[in-house]
């Protein structure tokens, strides 16, 4: 096939509504139980309404590992998982399939790419890079090739960094300080900026809310990311960065389990008290453009069922249909539960049971279009765009993103 008809027939394939489409399947990343080794993916086959949980040892006949608190679609066959306690980056393609790991970012965290890099952040003070090791006084950044899965930069940001994102070229790096209660550091304030090209440090943004921990999201150049506070006296709070301008805007009430629908935040917070013993719950959705709160998400259905869970552990907002899925880690030891409704508050399942501790859910794309839509005009310097996990990306993204509620090759 000429190579501009093979083109312009994926544009045709690919322009199609993106929420035109109910159901859809997730890989559940379940972080099982710290130091046990018994980290899962669990996966949710649409068509037949079922969980298989153990999927990746099912499908690869091997253990996924120890406490995997990340997964991210780097690209139409590649996604990574970040495999914290075990100490390696596990590739799979959307089947399951194993297609390799990175083994040198011991302690790693959150990650983020622009389909090219996979960015991660690390709680260690040391890298291997090319077979000699760098080392760090505080947390960092480390570049991975996705081709080769191998780290090819590096750049130190604060104490224990957490949540990872990339607006414009920059990454944006949400510092913990989360070891303050061991080792001699307070907790971390900042947010630290990134060349994402050059992986140099470019300034900290001092946010005023200690120990950024937790999952980000992003809308736009809006970034949300939950300060826990001390546990004791300093109260938990959000946090949501402009970066457009670096202006910081902070609420009173925590933002633990977060996602986005690309314009507002949905937010489910947890704020633990070591003085009461006790968690008060919140469950709130803020519009960043205004800074204004509305209690709930979505509507009563979503936000009750929300509520009567026993202990929230994930909330997610599918970037291809827009559904909403959370989980109940139960009794944090054994079985939890995963939820699926639209955002009109229709049930799609639940609860099914999943493994311990259901922590970070993945939709997987379409696996065709639903119909041949309209090919619009590739023109993307206004608009924002989106790659496959729901990320803004920048005009130098190559591969799929969103745009306006449709997919475009780029």
């Amino acid at each position: 096939m000429n190579k501009n008809y093979f083109l312009a027939f994926l544009f045709l394939l690919l322009a199609s509504p993106l929420w035109s489409q109910t159901k859809e399947n997730l890989i559940v990343c379940d972080e099982g139980n710290w130091q046990s080794d018994n980290g899962q993916l669990s996966y949710y086959d649409a068509s037949t309404g079922t969980v298989t949980n153990q999927w990746f040892r099912k499908v690869n006949g091997t253990k996924l590992g120890d406490t995997p608190n990340d997964i991210i679609q780097v690209n139409d066959t590649l996604i990574a998982v970040a495999v914290n306690w075990s100490n390696l980056i596990q590739y799979i393609h959307p089947d399951g399939t194993a297609c390799g790991a990175t083994e040198n970012v011991p302690n790693n965290r959150r990650m983020c790419s622009d389909g090219r890099y996979l960015y991660i952040t690390s709680y260690a003070h040391k890298c291997t890079i090319g077979g000699k090791e760098v080392t760090f006084t505080k947390g960092y950044v480390a570049k991975i090739d996705v081709n080769s899965h191998e780290v090819v930069d590096t750049c130190q940001v604060g104490w224990e960094p957490e949540g990872i994102r990339l607006y414009n070229g920059k990454l944006y790096v949400a510092n913990s300080g989360g070891y303050a209660f061991a080792e001699k550091h307070d907790y971390e304030k900042t947010i630290s900026v990134v060349d994402a090209a050059t992986m140099k440090l470019e300034k900290n943004i001092d946010t005023g809310c200690i120990n950024l921990y937790s999952e980000m999201s992003q809308a736009g150049p809006y970034l949300l990311v939950n300060s826990c506070g001390d546990y004791y006296e300093t109260a938990a709070k959000t946090v949501i960065l402009n970066c457009d301008n670096d202006k910081v805007t902070t609420f009173d009430f925590p933002c633990t389990y977060n996602s986005t629908d690309g314009k507002k935040f949905y937010t489910i917070g947890s704020a633990f008290s070591y003085n009461t013993g006790e968690y008060t719950w919140y469950v709130n959705t803020i519009d960043p453009t205004t800074m204004t709160v509305t209690s709930g998400v979505f509507n009563d259905a979503i936000t009750s069922k929300i509520k009567s869970l026993t202990a929230p552990y994930e909330l997610y907002i599918s970037p291809y249909t827009g559904n909403v899925y959370f989980t109940d880690a139960q009794s944090y030891a054994n079985a939890g539960d995963l939820y699926g409704y639209t955002q009109s508050g229709t049930m799609l399942f639940g609860p099914v049971e999943i493994y311990i501790n259901p922590a970070h859910i993945l939709a997987l794309p379409p696996a065709s279009a639903t119909g041949i839509g309209k090919v619009e005009q590739q023109s993307y310097a206004s608009d924002a765009m989106y790659n496959l996990a729901g990320q803004r990306v920048g005009k130098d993204y190559h591969g799929v993103v969103i745009r306006g509620g449709k997919k475009y090759i780029k």
